[in-house]
């Protein structure tokens, strides 16, 4: 067994880390695609403090993006509205962790991180929060992707960052049972593109006659398979969209978070929203445009070396990360179907490059 990592290994906090680290907790209880997103946290973690217990609290909807993950021990998933938040406190207390890192600072993470009484407690310093940590994070949320927002609380304590990639972990038996869905349904030789029309915010949903448009084009320019993905309350969205299509697309059954990421694992490209499956995409190594409007892709696009972003460049309001728009959500609503057709094209071409 290898040794725990003492404070001379993670300067410049030697005295918060005198003692061996035996245990660590990672906070992030919400949303989908930003819990995927600090799973980048994980793998580092496990290479600095390879014999610690490393668990992950988050919340039940996001509890299948950290089942599976093999650099934790545990995820701990929170029910809200079911679960007592005061037995999870004192579920944190007797855990003994040595090191938190909150990563989302919301009134009740902080609470969590302070029940924890671990010597050192990591966290941004939000307004009436900071006394929850005893080490500070400078906040980069405005200019840095949200996996190196993720990665400073790491960097802070001086913990090797070894590795910037999400972690999706694909099920052997999953992938075999989303393959034949997605082969059995094929109908066309060229490429399966799944397109994902979700988005948690109205603002940030490009429309769906738009999502139609695009679909046939891509059927006809490249003789594609389209995979019209869904979620709970969203299988109207792509019944819409085949209805308003020309040619026959592909609608999914009902999947999982962890079947989501199996079935786009089996895909060629996916085009997307910025929303979860956007990230699961990327997680799962598929060439992925997002298109955006309302949030900044810099900062929160498709995080993969095989994947871009599309957006309407000549607007001043771009990035607003405004939930409602009082001028008719033109940064969606006026993205030319051909604008998001040549950025794909160029994804294309940068991958055979």
């Amino acid at each position: 067994m290898g040794r725990a990592r003492t404070a001379q290994d993670l300067e410049p906090y030697p005295a918060l880390l005198a003692r061996p680290i035996r245990s660590v907790l990672v906070i992030k209880p919400r949303a989908i695609g930003d819990v995927l997103l600090s799973t980048v946290v994980t793998p580092n973690l496990r290479h600095a403090f390879p014999e610690a217990r490393i668990d992950f609290l988050t919340e039940a909807p996001a509890a299948d993006i950290i089942r599976g993950n093999p650099h934790i021990d545990e995820a701990i998933i929170f029910h809200p509205g079911k679960d007592s938040f005061a037995r999870l406190l004192w579920r944190l207390f007797r855990a003994r962790y040595d090191i938190v890192f909150d990563l989302f600072c919301n009134p009740r993470t902080a609470q969590c991180a302070a029940a924890t009484r671990a010597a050192v407690r990591v966290g941004y310093p939000f307004r009436g929060r900071a006394w929850a940590y005893n080490v500070h994070v400078e906040t980069r949320a405005d200019r840095v992707h949200n996996t190196q927002f993720n990665l400073d609380p790491l960097r802070r304590l001086g913990i090797p960052v070894v590795n910037e990639s999400p972690v999706f972990p694909l099920d052997d038996a999953i992938m075999e049972r989303m393959r034949e869905v997605t082969t059995g349904s094929r109908k066309r030789s060229g490429p399966l593109i799944a397109l994902n029309p979700s988005g948690t915010w109205e603002t940030k949903r490009w429309p769906l006659t738009s999502f139609a448009e695009l679909a046939d084009r891509l059927i006809e320019a490249y003789d594609a398979d389209i995979l019209l993905l869904w979620g709970p309350g969203e299988e109207t969205d792509v019944e819409a969209i085949s209805r308003d299509m020309t040619h026959q697309a592909i609608i999914p059954p009902k999947t999982s978070i962890r079947e989501l990421g199996a079935m786009l694992a089996t895909c060629d490209f996916m085009i997307s929203n910025d929303a979860g499956p956007m990230h699961i995409a990327a997680a799962v190594d598929i060439p992925t445009l997002g298109i955006f409007g309302p949030t900044n892709p810099v900062l929160q696009g498709p995080w993969n070396a095989k994947s871009t972003w599309v957006r309407l460049e000549e607007l001043d309001c771009l990035g607003c990360n405004l939930t409602a728009c009082s001028i008719g959500n033109i940064c969606m609503r006026n993205l030319p179907v051909g604008t998001v057709l040549h950025a794909f094209e160029q994804l294309q071409t940068g991958l055979r490059t």
